[in-house]
């Protein structure tokens, strides 16, 4: 299971983030990357560093324990529900991605204005489904390779998305849409369905 979940975390990074990548630059022009955005000042920065941080400890995690460094034999239930759980929110995610459409970005240019997207089986749910759902795959990942490396991941991938969504995404969107994303704050969880919602003053005061 540990070269399985290796297996599965290359080709997800690679559809995820390569060949995502590429095809919007096809449809767009643009790749979608904006890169880390601030300065290791503001927390945004520590986001977007965080989050490459992620990234690497959690290709890091099953390689490791491939090669025997990490060793870990944890039970064939728990292993096969993790890689359930890595497929699904990998999957969600790339579902994710195509739903934002010409909006798809990583990071965040200021100077941008994209579409917003509300609607969805997805979007329709919660604000943020592309960073529940790889949050969901890393804790597959941690299933099906628990290691302190892989941990690391999923505590570095959790820290990342708070901090990138609530000091850099929101702060833009609500600036850029205003009254039009306050009221799909409002009325839509964060990361989880219900939860997260804000409360529309509190935007405009957070914009001010």
């Amino acid at each position: 299971m540990t070269i399985a979940a290796l297996v599965l975390y290359i080709v997800a990074a690679v559809v995820l983030f390569g060949v995502r990548s590429w095809v919007q630059h096809r449809r767009t022009g643009s790749t979608g990357f904006r890169g880390i955005s601030g300065t290791p000042a503001e927390a945004q920065w520590w986001g977007g560093a965080l989050f490459v941080v992620a990234m690497v400890a959690g290709l890091a995690g099953p390689a490791l324990a491939a090669v025997g460094v990490t060793p870990v034999d944890p039970p064939v239930g728990i292993q096969v529900a993790g890689l359930g759980l890595a497929l699904v929110g990998f999957a969600a995610t790339l579902a994710a991605q195509t739903g934002m459409g010409a909006s798809w970005r990583i990071g965040v240019d200021p100077a941008e204005r994209t579409a917003l997207v509300t609607s969805g089986p997805l979007f329709g749910v919660v604000r943020n489904p592309i960073f529940t759902a790889m949050v969901a795959a890393q804790v597959g990942v941690v299933l099906m390779v628990p290691t302190w490396v892989s941990v690391l991941a999923l505590v570095a991938l959790g820290a990342a998305v708070q901090l990138q969504v609530r000091t850099a995404e929101e702060p833009y969107l609500l600036a850029t849409h205003g009254s039009e994303y306050a009221a799909y704050a409002a009325r839509t969880g964060r990361f989880v369905p219900g939860v997260g919602r804000l409360r529309v003053p509190a935007m405009h005061e957070a914009a001010q």
